[in-house]
């Protein structure tokens, strides 16, 4: 029986899965949105997998996102690793060559610097959905048409339509003002692909030293008109992959595979009943937020506490209704 390596990237707006094999390519893939519910999605992407695993036996697995945490609890995870760790091993097993990484995702992006296969730099921007995919979908909703029908629209465009994107209440703003006095719609959507870019590069981008190879990553990057406005400004050719959207979940893969310890994990997993109880402790003033994690009723792990006080035995009992 083959061995495969599962590596879950658990975000805000979407949640990916992957099982790599022990050459480091993807088996099989599976990407949902997590709609509040990161437990739920992974269990349906587990549920995914697992109708495609065939042959394949797990031997580790790895989790970043936001949500590693709490996943990585959940499945007993090999690996818990930050998504710039996880973003930069799965890019470089793709470009080996790779020097810089931009990322925009539904809610937030990042830029990774590499110099000889070793990060050396970062910044994430969390705090602005301007220039993000969540920012892009509004914009498409405004003007009447799918997101995904941006990128061809903005490469008809022989004269992009300049939009304020520094802030997303602007960009609205701006860009009812130039639909009403005249603009075409496919030089407002390439203006707003400019608009992402110089968003990005003025923030998240700000101060770094950007060399090519740069890889594009991130649900973002399958919009080929921010692609080509990040060839336009920069002067580099931009590198991505069919599978950009899942190299946080490939990093993990094969982060976990090189913690492999000869266990065998379970994708029944899936079917398990998990749930969080939170309760605050009243043993000192700090009142920590102590979160309880349950696996059909037996406490797992427990998390949140600032001291020495707490004791999760202390918990609130967990009821059918918790």
């Amino acid at each position: 029986m083959k061995k495969g390596y599962l590596g879950l990237d658990i975000g805000s707006i979407s949640t990916k899965g992957v099982i790599a094999d022990a050459d480091g390519r993807i088996v099989a893939e599976e990407y949902i949105w997590t709609e509040g519910n990161p437990i739920g999605a992974v269990k349906t992407v587990l549920r995914g997998l697992k109708s495609r695993t065939g042959d394949i036996r797990i031997a580790s697995v790895g989790t970043t996102g936001s949500a590693r945490k709490l996943i990585g609890a959940m499945l007993g995870a090999d690996v818990v690793k930050n998504e710039i760790t996880a973003h930069a091993v799965g890019t470089m097993s793709v470009f080996p060559s790779v020097r810089t990484i931009f990322e925009i995702g539904g809610q937030d992006s990042k830029i990774i610097l590499i110099d000889n296969g070793i990060v050396v730099d970062y910044a994430m921007n969390t705090l602005c959905a301007a220039g993000t995919g969540s920012f892009l979908s509004s914009q498409a909703k405004r003007l009447g048409m799918d997101v995904e029908d941006f990128g061809g629209l903005a490469l008809m465009s022989k004269n992009p339509t300049k939009i304020a994107a520094r802030c997303t209440v602007f960009a609205e703003s701006d860009l009812v003002h130039k639909a009403q006095i005249g603009h075409k719609k496919e030089d407002i959507v390439a203006g707003l692909c400019m608009a992402v870019v110089s968003n990005y590069l003025n923030n998240v981008g700000k101060g770094k030293s950007i060399r090519a190879p740069i890889v594009f990553q991130g649900g973002v990057s399958k919009n080929i008109g921010v692609v080509r406005a990040f060839e336009i400004v920069t002067g580099e050719r931009i590198l991505v992959d069919p599978n950009s959207h899942l190299m946080g979940a490939l990093g993990a893969a094969l982060l976990a595979k090189n913690a492999e310890s000869g266990r065998v994990f379970d994708m029944d997993t899936a079917e398990a009943d998990f749930k969080t109880v939170g309760y605050e402790c009243p043993k000192c003033p700090n009142h920590c937020e102590i979160i309880c994690f349950y696996r059909d009723g037996e406490l797992i792990d427990a998390w949140g506490s600032r001291c020495e006080n707490a004791d999760v035995k202390a918990a609130p009992a967990l009821t059918k209704d918790a």
